[in-house]
């Protein structure tokens, strides 16, 4: 792999939003086991709230992910693998970022909702700024001189 399809992999994973629009892999093999992640992930997401005794089994699985994105990440940052491969390591790494999202935001609703909820208000800071950089932070028209 080239050092250039390196970065452009590595930038790919840590990029802020990569998981909108991504499924949830259905399955995926973490440390030497195959998982049903996806069926995994709707089976905890149906529920309102995690009962006591999955928690442990849902934070486990969380650490299980989390471990086997960063060896991964590695793979990739070692560059030791071909750049068809490397891709498919993003998607898998990206996929597991889709599944980790998931899980952290049980009780608080869908991760489309939080998405469409944190881009309301990356938006409404864009448009408190404009205002404010162009005097226009009184609700008024922008007042020149006197």
């Amino acid at each position: 792999m080239q050092e250039y399809e390196r970065k452009q992999l590595l930038e790919r994973i840590g990029r802020e939003g990569s998981t909108l629009g991504v499924d949830i892999p259905e399955r995926i093999e973490i440390q030497g086991e195959e998982i049903d992640l996806r069926e995994f992930v709707f089976e905890i997401k149906r529920r309102e709230t995690v009962p006591a005794g999955e928690r442990d089994r849902v934070e486990r699985a969380k650490r299980n992910l989390r471990r086997e994105r960063l060896e991964r990440k590695a793979r990739i940052e070692d560059g030791e693998i071909s750049f068809e491969t490397g891709e498919q390591v993003a998607n898998a790494i990206v996929g597991i970022d889709r599944a980790l999202e998931a899980l952290e935001s049980l009780g608080s609703g869908s991760v489309e909702a939080e998405a469409k909820r944190q881009e309301a208000a990356d938006t409404k800071r864009w448009m408190d700024f404009l205002k404010q950089a162009l005097g226009r932070d009184d609700g008024g028209p922008r007042v020149r001189g006197r």
